[in-house]
């Protein structure tokens, strides 16, 4: 596929938003809710949120098919990650992700001084930020970089257990080698998500300045373009491996795949 087709599938997710644009915030706001109840569970909490990553993010693939098809998108979406038996295949790829999670942070924790980038963002003694070196911007940027060529890379597993009835271990196969067949697609559509966002935050922050409105819009801003960003992965879906098509056994994991 040409690089432009990660523009294009930008273009496609935000028409799927526009068609119904207060039911995918009531369903964003509503997974993010329930995550935060999850993380509050003392101890297991903030590992089960992870471990939910994938069956919360499937929510979306079905509404965007539903607004594909003209359908009304319901509160009952938020289900469907989390109906037996594919739960349970949900899960497996949940723990990959936490596993990812966990490996990530130990190799923040020993490469990036943390600490001193705390400090940094918020300096005890606003004038005596400490100076750090670029070389230390540059490791942060590499990690975040990598954090999220991982979760794209993975983000395909989870429509392709529930509407193709793989096992994990073949979803993840196959969705990290769509990606990485598509890398310049998903670069462009990446870049163009983010400098959209960053130039629109730009434009209010110079407008309201440090106002409450203007962090609030800003902060309304972050959650409609992760909005766009599920549509957007929505539309490479489709296009990679077609259309899903609703049947009366999906969500029903076949063991032989």
């Amino acid at each position: 596929m040409p690089a432009i087709t990660g523009w294009n599938w930008l273009k496609e997710g935000t028409g799927l938003f526009r068609k119904q644009p207060a039911a995918l915030t009531t369903l964003l706001f509503a997974n993010i809710l329930i995550s935060l109840l999850v993380s509050a569970v003392p101890y297991l909490g903030p590992m089960l949120a992870f471990i939910l990553i994938p069956s919360f993010s499937m929510a979306f693939m079905k509404a965007c098919l539903m607004i594909e098809n003209g359908e009304r998108v319901t509160p009952v979406v938020l289900l469907t990650g989390f109906r037996k038996p594919v739960i349970g295949e949900l899960c497996k790829i949940g723990l990959i992700y936490l596993g990812v999670s966990v490996l990530l942070t130990l190799l923040a924790r020993f490469s990036i001084d943390l600490e001193l980038m705390r400090q940094v963002a918020q300096p005890d003694d606003p004038k005596n930020v400490p100076q750090v070196a670029g070389w230390e911007f540059v490791k942060m940027f590499a990690l975040s970089a990598l954090n999220v060529s991982v979760l794209i890379a993975l983000s395909f597993a989870a429509p392709l257990i529930y509407w193709q009835r793989m096992l994990p271990g073949k979803a993840i196969f196959y969705s990290f080698f769509a990606v990485l067949r598509s890398a310049r697609v998903f670069l462009v559509l990446l870049m163009s998500w983010f400098g959209i966002l960053l130039a629109l935050s730009v434009v209010v922050a110079m407008l309201m300045g440090g106002s409450v409105l203007g962090r609030v819009l800003v902060m309304w801003l972050i959650f409609l373009f992760i909005l766009l960003l599920q549509c957007a992965m929505y539309a490479g879906y489709r296009q990679i491996f077609g259309k899903p098509v609703e049947t009366a056994d999906n969500g029903r994991v076949n063991m032989e795949k």
